[in-house]
């Protein structure tokens, strides 16, 4: 982008050029897709000085540029992709990944040891619940979920009663949840933190897929690191697989030195694709949010419908509306509703769907749809499952950018089924 004194342009206004130099790449208007494993130094004293600053073996000079070494540490498309995500979180760092839940899981291994405990909100992603409950524990590390409907003291005697409270090292949540949409006040979470943090901070890692880098920003509200499934709405079209963590500059250098050793950055390929979704994430989320609040209107009104779960209709006598108009800036484009009846009901309208596609994942421009507890989150454990609140009548939709007329036509003769 070329200075501009005076004025502050919109993130969606910078996602065509920002940290771009078209004379760095013969002119191109697009920043071109720079498919190299390594780049050349202009000498060996510059290779010398890129790697210091790679291995932290000293700090970047103040007004050093740090150069390009090798695709598995930086990339020009992964680059330019990290500093335009950066803008919408106001974030100083970001870190982009092979997918979403690679992204997770460095945060978890980067800043968890043996004997530490994880405090985290339940429900979570079925693919994060199996990690925090299957594999952190064969490396000692002590887990604990609490309901997002739990308060202060409440989730403070949970810490206490597991015996481990003085290693309480990070809360982790997932605001909406996937995918009962439950939220979890994330400036509560920052004061728990603060209470059991002594020589090292308590941490708050926020999984914010759900609400993409448009509707929620857990920076603001007290977290410490964002994660993506940049699958979802970063990507928005059904054909990549990413994920993301924004957070300061100390904890995301952190985060980056194990990903180099990890190898799990994502592709210049990848990258090339998000920077082309993100040219268009504010005009497709918006269409999605506008779509999901006529869809969550209709099937609250349908006779065999029991309950809708849609941040648009929180109620101001609900206990998290406050939560809700505090963390929010739109009702989002995921819903989940309990179909009247148990799984034979949720099969025969998914089956019977003719615009909406049945498939799992979330956030892209075709409308999706999906049975939580047989598929997503089918790993959980029954009992832990039905009490979070995921049955077998609990059907998700994910919005997408298509006519909602026709979106509700479409669930309309799927119910006619049922």
């Amino acid at each position: 982008m070329k200075p501009v004194k005076n004025h502050i342009f919109k993130p969606e206004s910078m996602m065509m050029s920002y940290g771009y130099k078209p004379e760095l790449s013969e002119g191109a208007i697009k920043c071109p897709i720079f498919q190299t494993s390594t780049f050349v130094f202009k000498s060996a004293e510059e290779g010398k000085a890129f790697f210091e600053v790679a291995y932290g073996i000293r700090e970047q000079g103040a007004h050093e540029e740090m150069g390009l070494i090798y695709s598995r540490l930086n990339n020009p498309d992964l680059e330019i992709l990290e500093n335009r995500l950066c803008l919408w979180d106001q974030a100083e760092a970001c870190a982009v990944f092979e997918s979403g839940m690679s992204a997770i899981t460095t945060v978890l291994l980067e800043f968890l040891k043996p004997g530490d405990l994880l405090l985290y909100s339940m429900p979570v992603y079925g693919g994060t619940d199996h990690f925090i409950n299957t594999f952190l524990p064969k490396i000692g590390i002590h887990a604990i979920g609490f309901r997002p409907d739990m308060k202060s003291g409440e989730i403070d005697e949970l810490v206490k009663k597991s015996g481990h409270a003085d290693r309480l090292s990070m809360i982790f949540i997932e605001t909406p949840a996937n995918p009962t949409n439950t939220i979890v006040d994330i400036s509560m979470c920052a004061s728990i933190a603060q209470k059991y943090t002594q020589d090292q901070k308590v941490l708050i890692a926020v999984d914010n897929t759900y609400m993409g880098p448009l509707w929620q920003h857990p920076l603001q509200h007290g977290a410490d690191l964002i994660m993506y499934s940049a699958t979802k709405y970063i990507g928005g079209h059904s054909d990549v697989i990413a994920g993301a963590v924004l957070g300061n500059a100390t904890l995301m250098k952190r985060v980056k030195t194990l990903r180099t050793f990890l190898g799990n950055m994502a592709s210049p390929n990848t990258g090339w694709l998000l920077m082309r979704s993100l040219e268009t994430l504010k005009v497709r989320m918006e269409q999605q949010a506008f779509n999901a609040q006529k869809v969550a209107a209709y099937l609250a009104a349908h006779p065999k419908v029991e309950k809708v779960y849609y941040l648009g209709l929180i109620t101001e006598k609900s206990a998290s509306y406050e939560v809700y108009k505090k963390q929010y800036t739109s009702p989002g484009a995921m819903l989940s509703f309990d179909i009247k009846g148990s799984e034979k009901e949720a099969f025969l309208f998914l089956n019977n769907l003719k615009l909406i596609q049945l498939a799992v994942s979330l956030g892209s421009t075709e409308s999706l749809a999906e049975h939580p507890a047989s598929m997503t989150h089918a790993g959980i454990e029954p009992l832990n499952r039905i009490e979070m609140g995921i049955t077998d009548s609990l059907i998700r939709i994910s919005v997408g950018v298509e006519n909602y007329e026709d979106l509700i036509w479409d669930i309309q003769q799927a119910l006619d089924y049922v």
